[in-house]
């Protein structure tokens, strides 16, 4: 059986390798070979990928010098004196972050400036005796803060408008002097003002309004000094800790001159009839931004109809009627913002004061972001907070701030860094309040130099040692990114702030890219353009 299949193998065989030799053989030498043409479908990628080629905008020629953008891939370099006009193509140095080996590339927005830009303006001599005040107000402020000895750009803005009885909506950039910049005025109006017999309850003459404990806890330590040398009392209203606790605050006697109260807790004093806000003379809303969002909305609406705001300045005049003088201020105020205050005020008797970086990158704060996997954020994080780690570091430094987008990943990198024996403090929005209470003074006065935080802790909270803040989870929104990048570069800052951001999944890829081609063409970011007009003069 063998034998009768090798003849026929044989034959086959020869058909399969010296027909086509035989065939090219009988072709003449003059006749073209055959032509093996491409698949269409690899035509059109290979076409697709130069045609991307050609439309890629040329990177920019670095001369020796100081550098704006500096990416790892040194083609996207910018020098500081180059600035892209709005209409001109930017190479962006995360332009393919969103591909998966982008991983481990890295750009960082360099510092344009060593002083922070509400400090520009100290040089010019103006003083806080030509803003108004009493003089009284003058010495408490000697006698209570003595290393403040001359107004920052906000503050010379925004004092003398709130002394003549405007109302005022403050919009600077963080860590400018805002807290100050409405308690002098308000001070100085209760001092001129009278006081009137209270009711069998609680009636304050002023209220300032925080959406956070601990910024409540933070502006009282500001306003304490400043009542007890003038005479006036300084209360303040946090919530979490039950009705029990609300009551016991405010059978206080006499009444508090100046109350310092989350929106919660004064909503449920104003619903069981605890507290009443017909003598209040003046009314400031901290942080309004975060104030005005949904989440505050509800509350903050009801606590504006429960007082008497003025309708003009001439309101303000008569003591035996009180009415209240509003104070709007914050370091951000998206489209939209201006609709939501035509409910509670005038616009026409609102005066508008903004600073000239406001929704601008802060010039003199160094930011860096790096693509990651999710997977590796834990081992870079570890590494950076082993150098600042307070049982391990030789030299003296700055402390550490790590923002996180919920509280269950800031308790599990808790217990990460637990096991790497780096010792830490958590501050979290689901915390009970007798843990949250005194976390954030802890980590101020230097008991602990690191600190994993929700967003609570990027509202208005005063840090003037942080030296580095880290995004692990990157912030949803630019606004947010604004304000925990202003945690760093403070006016009264010791060290010199860095931002280090961790960027991983598409949607922070998109929020990178705005905020660097904000940089690249030193504009202010998308989307946070607001109807606050007549903004501070540029300075020098």
């Amino acid at each position: 059986m063998a034998l009768t299949r090798r003849p026929w193998l044989w034959s086959f065989l020869v058909r399969l390798f010296l027909a086509p030799r035989r065939d090219l053989a009988v072709h003449a030498a003059d006749e073209p070979l055959p032509v093996v043409r491409i698949p269409r479908t690899w035509q059109r990628r290979q076409e697709q990928r130069q045609s991307r080629r050609r439309s890629l905008p040329q990177p920019v020629l670095v001369r020796p010098g100081p550098l704006l953008v500096s990416a790892r891939r040194r083609e996207f370099n910018q020098p500081a004196r180059l600035t892209l006009s709005q209409w001109e193509s930017a190479p962006l140095a995360s332009r393919g972050w969103r591909h998966r080996r982008a991983r481990g590339d890295y750009f960082s927005i360099e510092r344009a400036q060593q002083e922070a830009p509400a400090l520009r303006n100290l040089s010019s001599g103006r003083s806080f005796a030509e803003l108004g005040l009493e003089p009284r107000v003058l010495s408490a402020l000697r006698e209570a803060a003595p290393e403040v000895i001359r107004p920052t750009t906000v503050q010379a803005s925004t004092i003398p408008p709130l002394v003549r009885g405007r109302h005022v909506l403050c919009a600077a950039e963080t860590g400018s002097g805002k807290t100050l910049s409405y308690l002098l005025p308000l001070f100085h109006r209760l001092m001129k003002g009278l006081v009137l017999d209270s009711s069998h309850i609680a009636t304050p003459r002023s209220l300032v309004l925080v959406p956070s404990r601990e910024l409540a806890e933070q502006v009282q330590a500001v306003a304490q000094p400043l009542g007890k040398y003038l005479g006036l009392q300084v209360q303040d209203l946090e919530g979490g800790h039950g009705m029990r606790r609300i009551k016991l605050q405010l059978s206080r006697e006499p009444s508090a001159d100046v109350l310092v109260a989350t929106p919660g807790a004064l909503w449920k004093a104003l619903k069981s009839q605890l507290i009443s806000l017909k003598q209040l003379s003046l009314m400031v809303l901290d942080e309004a931004d975060t104030l005005l969002d949904e989440s505050f909305l509800e509350l903050v609406d009801y606590i504006l109809e429960k007082s008497h705001v003025a309708e003009s300045p001439a309101d303000l005049e008569d003591p035996f009627n009180p009415k209240a003088q509003l104070v709007l201020v914050g370091a951000t105020f998206p489209e939209g913002v201006g609709q939501l205050l035509s409910k509670f005020a005038n616009p026409d008797s609102l005066t508008t004061i903004t600073s000239a970086k406001l929704h601008c990158i802060m010039p003199h704060v160094k930011q860096t972001f790096m693509k990651l996997k999710g997977a590796e954020k834990v081992t870079e994080l570890v590494q950076i907070l082993k150098k600042y780690d307070k049982t391990a570091k030789t030299q003296p430094s700055g402390t550490v701030l790590v923002f996180c987008n919920s509280s269950s990943t800031v308790n599990w990198l808790g217990y990460i860094l637990d096991d790497h024996k780096i010792r830490h403090l958590r501050l979290q929005g689901q915390m009970p309040a007798k843990m949250r209470t005194g976390i954030f003074q802890c980590f101020q006065k230097g008991s602990q130099n690191i600190l994993l935080c929700t967003d609570i802790a990027s509202r208005g909270l005063d840090s003037i040692h942080v030296e580095l803040v880290i995004n692990y989870d990157f912030p949803l929104t630019l606004q947010d990114y604004i304000h925990r990048a202003g945690r760093v570069g403070r006016v009264g800052s010791e060290v010199p702030g860095t931002v280090f951001s961790f960027v991983t999944h598409p949607w922070d890829v998109r929020l990178v890219q705005k905020i660097e081609l904000a940089a690249r063409r030193r504009r202010s970011l998308p989307g946070l353009e607001s109807s606050v007009r007549d903004p501070l003069p540029q300075q020098d």
